[in-house]
């Protein structure tokens, strides 16, 4: 059985990670990303968005992290000229396997896919009760709808990209591939910031 070819797909390197499902404001100006994303809006194509590992996002090409999410476009204005406004959503997670820098400094890359991991996991308790109480507290709008408080894997994410963490620690967190995984590493890490099961 032939394996399916790499994927090519632009990245976006930024100080901050994204998570599958999460919700990803952009303010565009620099002419690379521009061009990135006319070509993304014309093929209706996702690019995607790798935390930083050594540079800087604006300038020269940065190195990007090997794991990364897709960010599909869901909403775009252009209320001057040379600046895009974009809304984009977080979709798969994938791998770099390659990248080119064009002339731009703009990075493509062939990528494969991570495959998702299964829901099928209890929801540890105080990730959901912490989850729930920041949901009632900054609103519902702010998270995807519908909320799936019993789901393990909507639980890690969400909670992994409000919490206040290091950018390296949520790299990890969106690299573990196992939703109870992710979950216990959460729990521990509550746990650190005095926060415990109030049951």
């Amino acid at each position: 059985m032939q394996s399916e070819p790499d994927q090519e797909i632009f990245i976006f390197p930024l100080n901050t990670v994204l998570f599958p499902g999460g919700a990803l404001p952009l303010k565009v100006f620099e002419q690379r990303y521009i061009e990135m994303t006319k070509a993304c809006l014309r093929d209706n194509l996702p690019f995607g968005v790798c935390l930083i590992r050594e540079g800087r996002e604006v300038g020269t090409a940065a190195v990007p992290e090997a794991v990364g999410c897709l960010a599909a476009i869901e909403h775009w204005d252009m209320p001057q000229l040379g600046v895009f406004h974009l809304l984009a959503r977080g979709g798969a997670r994938f791998r770099i396997r390659e990248t080119r820098v064009a002339a731009n400094h703009l990075i493509s890359a062939a990528i494969e896919p991570i495959a998702p991991d299964g829901a099928a996991h209890a929801v540890d308790p105080l990730c959901r009760q912490v989850l729930a109480a920041i949901i009632e507290k900054v609103g519902a709008d702010r998270f995807p709808s519908p909320a799936r408080l019993d789901d393990a894997v909507w639980v890690g994410y969400r909670l992994a990209e409000v919490l206040p963490l290091p950018s390296i620690e949520k790299q990890a967190l969106l690299e573990i591939n196992d939703a109870g995984a992710r979950l216990d590493r959460l729990h521990g890490l509550l746990e650190k910031q005095g926060i415990s099961d109030a049951r």
